[in-house]
C-alpha cells in the first residue's frame, strides 16, 4: 500500500524541513496525533475524553518528567483523504504515537505507513477481527476485536436454539469482516447464515431504496433472525424501514452490534419505540469508582452543556491515552530518547515535486511499542492487558433488550465464562466453565411484546402453503393412495404419520398435497427427491422415502419413522408336517453321541456293580436289560430303590446332571420348532441368491435395483421389474425369479396375503423411511422432534397397526429365516468329557481294588502243581475273570472257608505230630 503514501506525498510540496538528529531525550512537549470524525457520534465521544484524558496525564508534573502530552486532533470528516494527509502531518510534526483511525477501512491503509515509519497506532473503534500484528505489528486494538462480539452472538444464537440467521451489513472492511467471523463463530456450533445482506458504505446512503430492497427479500425467506452489523446511520434507516414493512412484529428477531447501544448511550436522537423487542450489546466495563466518578464528571464538566452522553467508547478512548502515556514514561525512565530521523528508503526516492525527506522516523517505536503491548493497570474500562496475541483481557459484552423506552440488561457474556446473568468478572477467580448447563440469560421481551422466544424461521415466501410430493403409487397403496381418484386428496400409512407429527409442533404448517407419477407405474423415487432441492416444484416429499447415502446428498430427512432395509423373498415349503418332526432338535452326530453315552455309562455302571450287586447278575439277557433300564431310569429318577456302590453313585449323579441339560435343550428347541412355522427354501438368504444363476425379481422404481447393480455387483440381466404384489406371486410361483429382493415394509405387507413365500436370511441393509425436506430446514428438525413424540406415546405403532398388521395367513412365517437352529455335539462336548472321566476313574478305581483283591487271595493257587508256561497264563486269565465275575460276597465266604480248612488241617496236623513224638 505505499503507493498510497507516495500518491498523498505530492501535496506537501518542498517547503518542509525535517531537523536533522534526535531531539531531547525529555522533549517540552510529547505529541500524540489522533485521527476522527468529529461530526460523529465516536469523533465526538473520544474529543472530549481525549482533553479529559490530556488534563489529567499533566495534572502531575512529575508523571513525564516534566515533559506535558498534547493531543493532537485531525478532523477526518469521515473523508478517507483526510485520514491520510492527518496522518502524513503527524508523521512530519513528531508524533511518537496515533490514535486512530476511526475505521477499519483506513486502519488497513495507515497500517502501512505505522510499519514503515515505526509509529505505534492505536485504535478503540477499527476492531476489525482481520487487523492482524502479523501483518500490521505497529497497529494495537485498545478495545476488543469484533471476533469475540461475533463470538457472543452466535453463542446467544445457540442459546435460543436458532439455526439459521441472515446478516445486513455495510459494503466495508469492518462490517463484512465482522459478519465472516460470525459465519465462522456458527459453522463451529452446527449454525450458518443463510443470507447476506449487503448495503453500500454507510457514508455513502443517502436513500434507503436499497435498504428497502434488502428487507423485502429478507421479509420472503425462511429465516427470521437478523443480525445488524452496521453504523448508526444505516443502522437508524434499516430499522424505520423495517417497521414500515411490518417486519418488527411477533415471530421477527433482531439483534444489533455495539453501534445501537452506543448510540442509546450517547443520547442521540433515536425513536426507541421502533426498536421494542431488539437485542443489542455493549462492551461490558466493570463498576467502579474510577468509572463512576468520570461518569458524574463527564455529565457536570467534560461535555461542555452538549446532549452527548458518555458511551463505552469515551471509556476506551480516556485509557488509550493513558496506555500511550505510561509506555512514554516507562520508555524515558529507562534510558530511552524521543529521536527521529529521516527514513532511508524515502530518501533514495527522488521526484521535482516530492519532498520525502518531510516524513521522519520515530526511532524508538519499537520500543515504545513493546511498552505499549506490555501495559497492565487500572483504568475506566477495568483492568487493562493483552495477551501475547495482542487481544484484550476477558473480553465481555451487556446484553441489552429494548423494550418501550427502556433498557433492559438480560445479561452478560464473556469470552472467559460464556453466557450468564451475573456479571463476569464473579467468575474470573473459578475455572472456565461453558457447559450449557451453565449458560443463563433473563427473560427477552421480543418484537410483538411477546414473551415466549421465536422459533427463528417461517415457511418462505412470507408463510404460504408448504407444496408437499407425494408419489402416486400404483402398488402397495396402504402407504400412499388417492382418495376416489382426487387430484389432491391423499390418505395411508405415510399420510397419517406425517399428519400426526404436524399436530405435535408448537406452530401451525399450512400445506397441500401433490401427485408425482401418472398412478399407472411406481415414480422414480430419485426423481421425487430431486424436485426438493430446486425449490420450485415441492417444498418437502411425504411417502415411502427410503433414507440412502445418495439422497442425504441433496435434502434433509428427518427421523425415520420406519425400520426398513433389503430383504430377500422365495418360496417356501414347510418342515412342520413331518411325522418325524420330533428328530429335529438334534443332528444326527448328536443323537448318535447321546446314545453312545448312554450305552457307555450302563457298561461302566455295570462293571462297577456287578460284583456287588445281586441285580447286576444272572442271565446275560437279565443283566442287559437291567443296564438300559438303570442307564434310561436316570432322566425320570425311578432308581431310587436301587442301592449303587459309591464309585456308581458317583458316575450316576455326573451322567444325570448331563441328562438334564441335554433334555432341557431338546425341550425347548422341540417346542421352538413346533410352534413356530419352519419353513426350508434353496435360497438361504443374500449370498446364496448372488452366487446363484437365478433371477431376482424388484420393485419399479425402488433403489433395489441399483443398489444390486452397484454394491452387489449383480449383473442387470438378471434383474427383473415387478409392479405389483400380484406380480410378485406370480413370478415366485411360475419360476420366472428365484427371489426378490425387497424394502422390509413391502414384503412384510405382501406376505400378509400370499403365505407360500417367506423371507430368507436377514435384512442385509439397515436403514429407514422418513420425510425430505431442502438441505438445513428447520422443519426438518421440528418434525425430527415431533416423530419421536409419536414414537415415545405409542401413536406411531397404533398408526402402524391401522395400516399394516392385517394378515390373512395362519401364522406368521413370513418373518422367519427357514432355518431351525439344531443342537450339535459341539455345543455339548465338554459335558461329555467329563461324563467320560468320571466313568474312566470310577472303573481305574474298581480294577484296582479287583486286581488287589486278587493277588490277596490266591497264592495258595499257586502252590498247586506248575503247568506249562503257557497253560499257566492261560489258566491265570480264566482264574481272573471267575474272579471278576464273581461275586465279592461268594469269593469273600470261598475264601473264609478255605481258609478255616487250612487252619483245621493244620491243627490236626499238628496234634498228629506231638501224638507220634508222646508214642516214640
Amino acid at each position: 500500500m505505499n503507493w498510497v503514501l507516495w500518491s498523498f506525498v505530492i501535496v506537501l510540496g518542498g517547503g518542509l524541513l525535517l531537523s536533522e538528529g534526535a531531539s531531547s531525550s525529555r522533549p517540552p512537549v510529547i505529541k500524540v496525533g489522533a485521527i476522527f470524525g468529529l461530526n460523529t457520534m465516536y469523533g465526538e465521544t473520544a474529543n472530549i475524553a481525549f482533553k479529559a484524558a490530556e488534563e489529567d496525564v499533566n495534572s502531575d508534573p512529575s508523571f513525564l518528567g516534566g515533559s506535558k502530552l498534547q493531543i493532537l486532533m485531525n478532523d477526518a470528516k469521515r473523508s478517507g483523504f483526510l485520514s491520510i494527509m492527518g496522518a502524513l502531518q503527524f508523521m512530519e510534526t513528531n508524533a511518537v504515537a496515533i490514535i486512530g483511525p476511526q475505521t477499519s477501512i483506513m486502519a488497513h491503509v495507515l497500517s502501512h505507513l505505522a510499519n514503515e515509519l515505526t509509529v505505534p497506532m492505536l485504535s478503540f473503534t477499527a476492531l476489525d477481527p482481520t487487523l492482524s500484528p502479523l501483518q500490521f505489528p505497529f497497529f494495537v486494538q485498545t478495545a476488543p476485536s469484533d471476533l469475540f462480539l461475533m463470538r457472543a452472538i452466535a453463542e446467544m444464537i445457540t442459546y435460543y436454539g436458532w439455526s439459521d440467521v441472515v446478516a445486513l451489513y455495510n459494503d466495508d472492511d469492518n462490517s463484512r469482516n465482522g459478519v465472516t467471523a460470525l459465519g465462522d463463530e456458527l459453522e463451529e456450533r452446527r449454525c450458518r447464515i443463510s443470507y447476506k445482506a449487503v448495503l453500500p458504505l454507510d457514508v455513502v446512503i443517502t436513500s434507503p431504496v436499497g435498504i428497502i430492497e434488502e428487507l423485502i427479500k429478507i421479509r420472503g425467506m425462511e429465516s427470521r433472525v437478523i443480525v445488524v452489523n452496521t453504523f448508526p446511520n444505516t443502522g437508524k434507516m434499516i430499522f424505520k424501514e423495517a417497521e414500515r414493512l411490518g417486519m418488527m412484529e411477533k415471530g421477527y428477531v433482531w439483534i444489533a452490534t455495539t453501534w445501537l447501544s452506543s448510540l442509546l448511550d450517547s443520547n442521540f436522537p433515536l425513536d426507541t419505540k421502533l426498536l421494542n423487542g431488539v437485542l443489542t450489546l455493549r462492551l461490558h466495563t466493570p463498576e467502579s469508582r474510577k468509572k463512576r466518578d468520570f461518569a458524574a464528571r463527564w455529565k457536570n464538566k467534560l461535555s461542555n452543556n452538549k446532549t452527548i452522553g458518555l458511551n463505552v467508547y469515551g471509556l476506551y478512548a480516556y485509557d488509550t491515552v493513558w496506555i500511550i502515556a505510561r509506555a512514554v514514561k516507562t520508555l524515558l525512565e529507562a534510558g530511552g530518547n524521543l529521536s527521529f530521523s529521516s527514513d532511508a528508503k524515502l530518501g533514495s526516492l527522488k521526484g521535482e515535486a516530492l519532498n520525502l525527506s518531510a516524513l521522519s522516523k520515530f526511532d524508538q517505536g519499537s520500543q515504545l511499542l513493546d511498552y505499549i503491548v506490555h501495559t497492565k493497570m487500572s483504568g475506566l474500562t477495568g483492568p487493562v492487558q493483552f495477551h501475547p496475541d495482542r487481544s484484550m483481557l476477558h473480553p465481555s459484552y451487556d446484553i441489552i433488550n429494548l423494550v418501550d423506552d427502556s433498557i433492559n440488561q438480560i445479561g452478560y457474556w464473556s469470552n472467559y465464562s460464556g453466557l450468564s446473568i451475573v456479571p463476569p468478572e464473579s467468575f474470573y477467580s473459578k475455572p472456565p466453565n461453558h457447559s450449557s448447563s451453565n449458560q443463563h440469560l433473563n427473560s427477552v421481551t421480543w418484537p410483538g411484546g411477546t414473551s415466549i422466544t421465536p422459533r427463528g424461521w417461517v415457511f418462505r415466501n412470507n408463510g404460504r402453503r408448504l407444496r408437499i410430493g407425494v408419489p402416486d403409487r400404483a402398488s402397495f397403496k396402504d402407504f400412499v393412495s388417492r382418495i376416489n381418484g382426487s387430484s389432491n386428496k391423499v390418505h395411508g400409512y405415510c399420510i397419517d404419520v406425517f399428519e400426526a407429527a404436524v399436530k405435535l409442533l408448537s406452530y401451525p404448517v399450512p400445506h397441500e398435497f401433490i401427485f408425482f407419477g401418472d398412478g399407472l407405474t411406481n415414480p422414480n423415487y430419485n426423481e421425487l427427491v430431486n424436485k426438493v432441492t430446486t425449490g420450485v416444484d415441492f417444498d418437502a416429499v411425504v411417502g415411502d422415502i427410503a433414507i440412502v447415502t445418495k439422497r442425504t446428498k441433496i435434502v434433509d430427512f428427518t427421523q425415520p419413522y420406519i425400520e426398513s432395509g433389503l430383504v430377500v423373498v422365495a418360496p417356501v415349503t414347510r418342515l412342520n408336517d413331518n411325522p418325524w418332526a420330533f428328530l429335529r432338535p438334534f443332528t444326527l452326530p448328536m443323537w448318535a453321541v447321546t446314545a453312545s453315552f448312554f450305552v457307555i455309562v450302563g457298561a461302566a455302571i455295570w462293571i462297577l456293580e456287578h460284583r456287588i450287586n445281586d441285580e447286576f447278575r444272572g442271565p446275560p439277557r437279565r443283566q442287559i436289560i437291567t443296564i438300559l433300564w438303570f442307564t434310561f431310569s436316570t432322566m425320570f429318577f425311578s432308581h431310587r430303590e436301587t442301592t449303587v456302590s459309591t464309585l456308581g453313585r458317583m458316575v450316576l449323579l455326573i451322567w444325570l446332571f448331563v441328562v438334564l441339560i441335554i433334555t432341557s435343550s431338546y425341550t425347548a428347541s422341540l417346542t421352538s420348532i413346533l410352534t413356530v412355522q419352519q419353513l426350508n427354501s434353496p435360497i438361504k438368504g443374500v449370498d446364496t441368491l448372488i452366487s446363484s444363476s437365478g433371477r431376482i425379481g424388484f420393485q419399479v422404481g425402488s433403489f433395489a435395483e441399483n443398489y444390486m447393480t452397484d454394491e452387489l455387483n449383480i449383473a442387470r440381466s438378471r434383474l427383473v421389474p415387478l409392479a405389483s404384489p400380484e406380480e410378485y406371486a406370480n413370478a415366485l410361483q411360475n419360476g420366472t425369479v428365484a427371489a426378490i429382493v425387497d424394502e422390509r415394509p413391502y414384503i412384510d405387507l405382501f406376505l400378509s396375503n400370499y403365505c407360500k413365500f417367506a423371507i430368507r436370511g436377514q435384512e442385509f441393509t439397515r436403514c429407514g423411511w422418513g420425510f425430505a425436506f431442502p438441505r438445513d430446514s428447520p422443519l426438518a428438525v421440528d418434525m425430527s422432534t415431533a416423530i419421536l413424540g409419536l414414537s415415545e406415546t405409542g401413536e406411531l405403532q397404533k398408526i402402524h397397526d391401522k395400516w399394516l398388521s392385517k394378515s390373512n395367513c395362519s401364522s406368521p412365517h413370513g418373518s422367519q429365516s427357514g432355518d431351525s437352529e439344531q443342537l450339535n455335539v459341539h455345543s455339548f462336548w465338554g459335558m461329555f468329557l467329563v461324563v467320560g472321566i468320571a466313568c474312566l476313574v470310577a472303573l481305574f478305581i474298581h480294577f484296582f481294588k479287583i486286581v488287589r483283591d486278587f493277588c490277596k487271595h490266591t497264592h495258595e493257587v499257586e502252590e498247586e502243581a506248575i503247568p506249562s508256561p503257557k497253560a499257566s497264563r492261560l489258566t491265570k486269565l480264566q482264574t481272573f475273570l471267575a474272579f471278576v465275575d464273581e461275586k465279592e460276597e461268594d469269593t469273600k465266604r470261598r475264601f473264609k472257608r478255605k481258609r478255616n480248612n487250612d487252619l483245621s488241617m493244620n491243627a490236626n496236623s499238628i496234634i498228629s505230630r506231638s501224638a507220634s513224638r508222646r508214642s516214640i
